[in-house]
């Protein structure tokens, strides 16, 4: 994007396109109000009352419509905006946005109506962050802890962190710069400080892989050889009859994925049956790679044999396979025979459903050992990289304080430290970084 860009106003779609009973198109910058002028029944239009007229086409009505107007500032960009909900149709509401178009916008680029958020200081870069992340959540928890970066929980935190460490620095420079005025501080105080806020950073970073586990999600394959009840322990758990089941060996050719939502997204996975066999054809001996990947990628393998034939050397080699990952043993079939789980092992039928909870309890205790509700920062790659080196720059110092190092050099780290910090809130951001950022947002937010 061009400087003059930066400058243009811009519109877009803001509601998924498709039939439905609202759609919205937004428009942002200083000609908003001009463009709605030319376009909508209602002149004279005063911010923060909404309006009710008809989107005009000259002397044609497109649609009956509701205009809500916002003067800058007190808008979700920091700029002039203007809303209009009309009806929900694909033609409406592309019918309408031509027209804003005409009459003198542009369109908005990926993430733009947020960036411009940003940029007039409406959020810092964790809340814009977490505006994706709200968007694009997997599950209910993760989308209530985006919300909680949104109200700026996270921003707040590393403010906090910041000002302690701002604080040390400007005695510090104080001290250095003045030196027959101010004393330079005690390093029993530096040092106490440096480990207040090292305390901080490791409250944050503690929830670094609970973050990455929410916002990712968990992918769970299960895998054996043929007939065992892989398909019916897939469709048990999805509580659907998504896999065909039958007596036939090599049902299943290809992978099978569905999601869950069990607090954290799960991507369950149905491989085709592993075995050594001369009959194996073409299309099954690819569904039998497939399956080998699927058990390498997977986070969790769910290993399921047949407890009423045994564990077989097949299923000893398909175990040999999976030793590395973490997995579950899965013994099915509980209902032909009587049976004693060996240690480690859960005794299930796909057929009466005994032991499924019991697997399902198993499963979500490996896949998260914490309590999503309780998590109080929620981060990203980014802001974990971030934090991670501005922990490095203060162990640094830390370390040079209890040696009574100079103190103009324990200030170098602590600039650096703070550096790392300000690109978390994005006081300090390449345009690089931000570009990555809000690509990644949809159009029309």
């Amino acid at each position: 994007m061009n400087i003059l860009q930066e400058f243009d106003t811009i519109t877009a779609i803001a509601t998924p396109i498709g039939t439905g009973g609202v759609g919205v198109i937004r428009i942002s910058g200083d000609r908003s109000f001009e463009i709605i002028g030319k376009i909508f029944s209602k002149k004279n239009l005063e911010a923060g009352r909404i309006a009710h007229g008809w989107i005009m086409d000259g002397d044609k009505k497109i649609d009956e419509v509701l205009v809500l107007p916002f003067k800058n500032p007190n808008s979700y960009t920091g700029e002039d905006v203007i809303e209009i909900h009309c009806h929900g149709g694909i033609n409406v509401v592309r019918n309408i946005l031509d027209l804003v178009l005409q009459n003198g916008a542009r369109t908005a680029e990926r993430g733009e109506f947020t960036k411009r958020a940003f940029l007039n200081k409406k959020m810092d870069l964790s809340q814009a962050e977490a505006v994706a992340d709200l968007i694009h959540a997997k599950t209910k928890n993760f989308a209530k802890q985006s919300a909680k970066n949104l109200s700026g929980v996270l921003g707040e935190k590393i403010k906090e962190i910041r000002t302690d460490i701002f604080n040390v620095l400007s005695k510090i420079i104080a001290g250095i710069d003045f030196p027959e005025d101010v004393a330079e501080p005690e390093y029993s105080y530096i040092i106490s400080e440096f480990e207040k806020a090292l305390e901080k950073i490791d409250k944050i970073l503690a929830g670094a892989r609970s973050s990455d586990i929410l916002r990712q999600g968990v992918k769970i394959a299960i895998v054996g050889r043929p007939n065992v009840g892989k398909s019916s322990l897939f469709n048990t758990l999805l509580n659907v009859e998504r896999a065909i089941v039958t007596d036939i060996a090599g049902t299943t050719r290809d992978v099978l994925k569905e999601n869950l939502d069990w607090d954290v997204a799960i991507t369950l996975i149905d491989t085709a049956g592993i075995r050594d066999n001369e009959d194996v054809g073409k299309v099954e001996e690819i569904g039998i790679e497939y399956s080998k990947q699927s058990a390498e990628d997977a986070d969790l393998v769910l290993f399921l044999y047949d407890v009423s034939a045994g564990m077989t050397e097949e299923d000893k080699i398909i175990l040999d396979l999976i030793k590395d990952k973490t997995h579950l043993i899965v013994a099915n079939k509980s209902d032909l025979v009587q049976a004693v789980p060996a240690e480690g092992e859960i005794l299930i039928s796909t057929k009466t459903g005994d032991g499924i909870e019991e697997l399902k309890s198993k499963i979500k205790e490996i896949v998260y050992n914490f309590s999503p509700d309780e998590m109080e920062y929620v981060t990203n790659s980014r802001q974990q990289d971030c934090l991670c080196k501005c922990r490095e720059s203060l162990i640094q110092a830390l370390d040079a304080a209890k040696i009574n190092e100079l103190q103009d050099l324990i200030s170098i780290d602590l600039k650096t430290a703070l550096l790392y910090l300000d690109e978390i809130t994005g006081e300090v951001v390449t345009d690089e970084i931000l570009n990555n950022i809000f690509d990644h947002f949809c159009i029309g937010k």
